[in-house]
């Protein structure tokens, strides 16, 4: 297995590279589509040029030989197109005029290209004149005409033209001229040398830019890469992404995991602190039920006294562990929230008045207070349950440090788009340094007297886990020896359809017991 890892370890091709190899082909298909435009285009314009010389030849071959009214001889041809040029000027010349010259002048420049070849037919198809000693395949044609051909293995233009006199029309031979294209291949094998010489040269420079360019946008993945190997060798590091200046994807990416990574790391030390404060709560009522066993082992289980005091002990730390548990589950699925009652439509005002109802009844020896300031019904994206549960504990909280004065008032109130519920009791209060933790899992103000009221210093901690959770907050202000005051606050919804509201108002009253677990102090 770790060899098979290995393997794909150093077949590991770097992004680098690929992104360079990739942009590499793409500007080599580039340049190759936009060269052999280039190519076929100058090739083509190469060609009409031959095509030109050819077309000039035969015409200045037919301007010399068409002055005649019979059928071409060979001494007629050679007269006209083999001019006597030792001084300066040919016996054809001086007899004819200055516009006769420019015609010699034409047939010197043409015959002196190495891949013109000019032949001359009579009407009966004999070669009576050939400008070099070259077979070339004679094509009668009606009309001139250029064509492409093969000479000698390699593809030559034709050009063929009937001569007809100028006096009476009538056919005195043929004029033929073939171009071997040398000048062209020439010129086409240095283009095509220089255009893979260009393509060469932009594969490379694309190459290495496309590398530098793949570097420097890559170095935050780089960070990014580093800080995850980090966290990896060591969950608790502390190792985040530097702030890249990039502002692009890759800087909101590096955001993104920084604020994973925060998250996460809260998550382990909640977790870690969560098992501590777990194992410190259960190790006393194990210890307690540990201790009376035992006793009854050795020698209480003869004393009925000590035997029901024993049983009784352990039954009541039983009972404590069970409510923790029941605490320590409703956090857990306070943290689910979104998940699993993300839309769930509450209405405020009927949850706020049966909770007031129940516990004027179940306390009668403490006096309720109830202002509602609201302007009609107030609904609220929370799970009726986790609302009323929230009351109760707030509630449950204000009665049992209400030693003297058993009074509590409540206030229902809107502001702006939020929703306000306050609770105040008229009892201990709070200090200054408690009320920074009032909300942590399982701190108790006064431990002792905590204990001995049944809480285990959990339900001020669900309290805010489940308000934060529906985007909402709680807040307390609070004096030694005046009481407190707990203030909720939740975002109000507006522009509700009819049916929201029927089935928010329709929502089932609680199942039996659903607070009961949640009756806790700070």
């Amino acid at each position: 297995m770790t060899q098979s890892n290995d393997n794909r370890t150093k077949r590991k091709v770097s992004l680098k590279w690929k992104w360079a190899f990739f942009t590499s082909l793409g500007v080599l298909a580039i340049v190759v589509i936009f060269s052999v435009l280039l190519f076929n285009r100058f090739t083509n314009v190469l060609l009409q040029q031959e095509k030109i010389h050819i077309n000039d030849t035969l015409t200045t071959v037919s301007s010399r030989l068409s002055n005649y009214q019979s059928p071409l001889s060979k001494r007629d041809v050679d007269r006209y197109l083999q001019p006597n040029i030792s001084n300066g000027s040919s016996t054809a010349a001086n007899n004819q005029t200055g516009s006769d010259n420019i015609y010699s002048d034409a047939l010197i420049v043409n015959f002196s290209r190495d891949n013109i070849l000019v032949n001359v037919y009579d009407v009966n198809r004999k070669q009576l004149f050939e400008s070099r000693n070259a077979p070339v395949k004679f094509r009668s044609t009606d009309k001139r005409k250029i064509t492409v051909t093969k000479y000698q293995g390699k593809k030559a233009l034709v050009g063929t033209e009937p001569l007809l006199s100028k006096k009476n029309g009538s056919l005195v031979g043929y004029a033929q001229v073939t171009d071997q294209l040398g000048d062209y291949r020439r010129t086409t094998g240095k283009l095509l040398a220089i255009l893979i010489i260009l393509v060469l040269i932009s594969v490379i420079i694309a190459m290495v830019f496309a590398y530098l360019l793949a570097a420097e946008l890559l170095r935050p993945i780089n960070e990014i890469q580093r800080t995850i190997n980090q966290v990896k060798r060591d969950p608790d590091s502390d190792a985040r992404v530097p702030e890249l200046k990039t502002n692009d994807e890759l800087a909101d990416l590096a955001a993104l995991l920084n604020g994973m990574l925060d998250q996460t790391k809260r998550y382990i030390d909640q977790q870690q602190q969560f098992v501590e404060d777990v194992s410190h709560e259960l190790r006393t009522p194990v210890a307690v039920i540990q201790g009376h066993i035992e006793m009854l082992l050795r020698w209480g289980k003869d004393d009925p006294e000590v035997l029901s005091e024993s049983l009784n002990a352990s039954l009541q730390e039983t009972k404590r562990m069970k409510s923790l548990v029941a605490e320590m589950l409703d956090l857990s699925r306070a943290e689910q929230i979104e998940i699993n009652y993300g839309e769930e439509i509450t209405n405020v005002n009927d949850v706020f008045k049966q909770v007031y109802n129940d516990f004027k009844m179940i306390h009668p020896d403490f006096t309720f207070t109830f202002d509602d300031d609201t302007q009609g019904s107030v609904y609220v994206k929370i799970y009726r349950n986790h609302l009323e549960q929230v009351l109760v504990i707030l509630l449950d909280n204000a009665i049992k440090y209400s030693t003297k004065r058993k009074e509590v008032h409540l206030s229902l109130a809107t502001s702006m788009s939020m929703v306000n519920i306050a609770v105040q009791d008229f009892g201990e209060g709070i200090s200054q340094a408690d009320k920074e933790k009032v909300f942590n899992r399982f701190y108790r103000v006064d431990k002792a007297r905590s204990r001995n009221k049944g809480g285990n210093g959990l339900g001020l901690s669900i309290a805010h886990r489940l308000i934060e959770a529906y985007h909402g907050n709680i807040s307390i202000e609070s004096s030694l020896g005046y009481g407190s005051i707990f203030q909720v606050n939740l975002p109000i919804i507006t522009n509700m359809s009819e049916k929201d509201i029927e089935g928010a108002d329709d929502q089932a009253t609680p199942a039996d017991g659903a607070g009961d677990s949640s009756k806790q102090d700070q």
